[in-house]
């Protein structure tokens, strides 16, 4: 039992809490769950502290009550339309181009671009390494036994707000609850793992969580993370346009999505009435199937359209073989698979996590636990390079420390000496003009 994970999705409609493990046969193992309507979670972030820090404390009272799992470390989800991507490269000339490349010249490589330009206010959150270069030779997976005098790493960098970040934070530090927060991983990033296969990853693929407050993306092609993006809305937005188009509360209008709703519901032979009772006899009213249909629409052709428009972004629209993987609760509309299909022209499938061992609770395989299940997945593969790290002897771990050190330092030194430049040539740009 001590290889278990502990996740937290912070979902904009529900917290999940799960707690996992993997199983020798390379499964994953649901082993508790908890699970409660969210409050203080807008558009993917956390605006109500104190709703969200309750929410989390519960959850995790409850597992505590009844298992004998110790609950002290984390691994939770983020989104939000703070989150950006860039990609960004390094080059460094080696020292000897006669000596292989090692596994560490390739670490300090990515360490580098934790020193990146970003926006005031911003931190990274993920260095994902998508190629190297050695002189010449481009696109390179594994470039360690190599020989060059060149080295160019090429990475994807996913961004977020640092305030964000350190409210999620003080939720989980707070006195009550007192967990220590592991790793923040992207949603989509997780949604991913749970969901899609290596063929689909390597032939083309966009995978799309469509979640309640945001519609979380990454574009996977020849194996290699493209591009990533977290659209500012989602589910929620379709439930508030029935309630307005219907005049009815939001918690009918929630359920008569779930119940009820359905795209391409105008090309049906017949029009069924859905009823519902108020307060009063006179406050009952009947909604057109038609018509609901006509609402979820048109809302789900915008998201779609916002997501098109990410993926022609991204540059790879037309590497996109595997077509979309839809997953999130945002896909579980009757025919969305087929209306997906239509608006965008891709093929698409309905994803849901399909790693999970043969005794974990059927219930797990459906899209709206992608993420917190794909945050299980992620926490094993982080567990296992911290446990590779700890087997490094301790003389080599400081080394390794010193080098990264002193990288940071020479790009510090080289970002000073280049605004310097900048300064001194602008000057005299300035009384050129003069």
């Amino acid at each position: 039992m001590e290889n278990y994970i502990v996740a937290i999705d912070l979902g904009t409609t529900k917290i999940v809490t799960l707690i996992g493990e993997k199983t020798e046969s390379g499964r994953y193992r649901i082993l508790k769950s908890y699970e409660l309507q969210s409050t203080g979670i807008v558009r993917g972030e956390v605006e109500n502290l104190k709703d969200v820090t309750e929410l989390i404390k519960k959850s995790v009272d409850e597992l505590r009550k009844e298992s004998e799992f110790e609950i002290s470390e984390v691994y939770v989800g983020i989104a939000g339309q703070h989150i950006r991507c860039m990609c960004e490269s390094v080059k460094e000339l080696r020292n000897n181009e006669k000596a292989q490349i090692t596994q560490d010249e390739i670490d300090a490589l990515q360490q580098k671009m934790y020193s990146v330009r970003m926006e005031p206010g911003e931190e990274i959150l993920h260095v994902i390494p998508q190629s190297f270069n050695v002189d010449d030779k481009m696109d390179i997976r594994k470039p360690v036994g190599m020989l060059g005098k060149e080295l160019t790493g090429n990475y994807h960098i996913v961004l977020g707000r640092t305030n964000a970040i350190d409210v999620i934070k003080e939720c989980l530090n707070n006195e009550e609850v007192k967990l220590n927060l592991n790793r923040l991983i992207l949603e989509p990033l997780a949604s991913a793992a749970a969901v899609l296969n290596d063929e689909e990853k390597e032939l083309g693929v966009a995978l799309v969580d469509i979640g309640g407050g945001t519609t979380d993306l990454v574009v996977y092609y020849d194996n290699i993370i493209r591009h990533s993006a977290v659209i500012p809305f989602g589910g929620n937005i379709v439930t508030k346009d029935i309630k307005d188009g219907c005049k009815i509360s939001q918690e009918t209008a929630e359920k008569i999505k779930i119940n009820y709703g359905t795209c391409l519901g105008h090309l049906s032979s017949e029009n069924i009435y859905i009823s519902i009772s108020g307060k009063n006899i006179e406050d009952k009213k009947e909604i057109s199937t038609r018509i609901l249909s006509k609402i979820i629409d048109a809302r789900m052709e915008e998201i779609l359209s916002a997501i098109m428009y990410e993926l022609e972004l991204s540059g790879f629209l037309n590497k996109i073989n595997a077509g979309i993987v839809f997953t999130g609760g945002g896909s579980l509309l009757t025919n969305f698979k087929q209306f997906a299909e239509l608006k965008t022209g891709l093929k698409a499938r309905i994803g849901k996590p399909v790693y999970l061992s043969s005794d974990t609770g059927k219930h797990f395989a459906q899209p709206f636990y992608s993420t917190a299940i794909g945050l299980v997945i992620k926490g094993v593969e982080y567990e296992k390079l911290k446990k590779t790290k700890e087997q490094i002897p301790a003389s080599k771990q400081e080394e390794i420390v010193i080098k990264q050190k002193n990288i940071k330092a020479k790009t510090k030194k080289q970002s000073k000496i280049k605004e310097f430049i900048e300064e001194i040539s602008n000057m005299f740009t300035n009384n050129d003009t003069v």
